[in-house]
């Protein structure tokens, strides 16, 4: 029955996240925001509502090692098993100049998390500083985009789950009232914060029959579910050829969840970050962003021979964290 419950939460989670920026994307444009704007901002963190709404609901319920270990877990999963199985199925030459800066922003994020975690825990300052440091990132992303330079991280992550989802596309001009969006964001809303609720209530009830930490659980069974929607939008684009966008949904909802969601649960619910994390899976995570970028380095592609390796990766990584290895 706990198991149930964890996949009905993971379920309403990823339903209610659909729905809330189905209606917050038609709120946008009634409001007549560019669509430019609505993709950096709402269509770019929508697919980062789960993770988001599991992370600051285990931290209220005081279980910091499942809002960590979600985070980082879920960053480890992008880059090594959602990675390796778009560049399985389709691979792809990387932009060089793409790579070094916004990998370069994801390797800062990870640095920042692991400092914070050696010196001041997730307190409200460090919150605070992430979140202004997500605002910043995204202001970077509009003014490049609006200057017609270099697509970032950020605008390939929106444009992942617009192809993966046509209906969010922004438009320019608003149709129909507001009623519809309304009930769409507000019942999206409730779905998130139910499917919070019941996802962080039942990983807490495993962790606890299973003998195991809630860092365990977080940075695994919890990371890989909340990080589906990023599987979903990443294999769509690597099927259409689209391998930057793939690569950029990846390093985009890396920077998004240390800056955004970190920032965020750190602000609602200061915590420490669990010492296990700190000395061994923000490093595993800090690492695997640097060989990502090696990867694309070495010829500026990714092979199906580097995916299988990412993939391997992930499947070691998650058997050492499991204490099956």
């Amino acid at each position: 029955m706990t198991y149930l419950l964890l996949l009905i939460g993971l379920i309403l989670l990823i339903a209610g996240g659909e729905l809330l920026v189905r209606g917050a994307v038609r709120i946008a444009e009634h409001f007549k925001l560019s669509p430019m704007l609505i993709g950096l901002t709402i269509v770019g963190m929508g697919t980062s509502m789960p993770e988001l709404a599991a992370s600051v609901q285990a931290a209220m319920a005081g279980s910091p090692g499942i809002a960590l270990g979600n985070i980082v877990g879920s960053n480890i999963a992008n880059l090594l098993l959602i990675l390796g199985i778009a560049v399985l199925l389709s691979p792809f030459v990387v932009p060089r100049s793409v790579l070094w800066r916004d990998g370069g922003v994801g390797l800062a994020c990870v640095a920042i998390l692991l400092l914070a975690g050696h010196l001041f825990g997730l307190t409200r300052g460090v919150g605070i500083v992430l979140v202004l440091g997500m605002i910043a990132y995204v202001y970077f992303a509009f003014r490049q985009e609006k200057a017609g330079q270099t697509h970032s991280a950020a605008y390939d992550k929106a444009m992942a789950l617009e192809e993966a989802d046509p209906g969010l596309v922004p438009s320019a001009e608003p149709k129909g009232s507001l009623i519809l969006p309304i009930f769409l964001f507000l019942g999206g809303m409730a779905l998130i914060v139910t499917g919070g609720s019941l996802l962080v209530d039942a990983a807490i009830a495993i962790s606890a029959s299973l003998g195991v930490s809630d860092e365990v659980i977080g940075l695994t069974v919890v990371a890989v579910g909340t990080s589906l929607p990023e599987l979903v939008t990443s294999a769509i684009a690597a099927i259409k050829r689209h391998g930057e966008i793939a690569l950029g949904n990846v390093l985009g909802s890396n920077i998004y969840n240390i800056l955004f969601i970190g920032g965020v649960t750190g602000i609602v619910s200061p915590s420490q970050i669990p010492a296990t994390i700190v000395q061994f899976d923000l490093l595993v995570l800090l690492g695997v962003s640097a060989l990502v970028m090696l990867f694309a380095f070495t010829g500026g592609k990714l092979s199906r021979g580097e995916g299988s390796l990412l993939i391997a990766g992930y499947a070691g990584y998650t058997a050492i964290t499991a204490g099956l290895i």
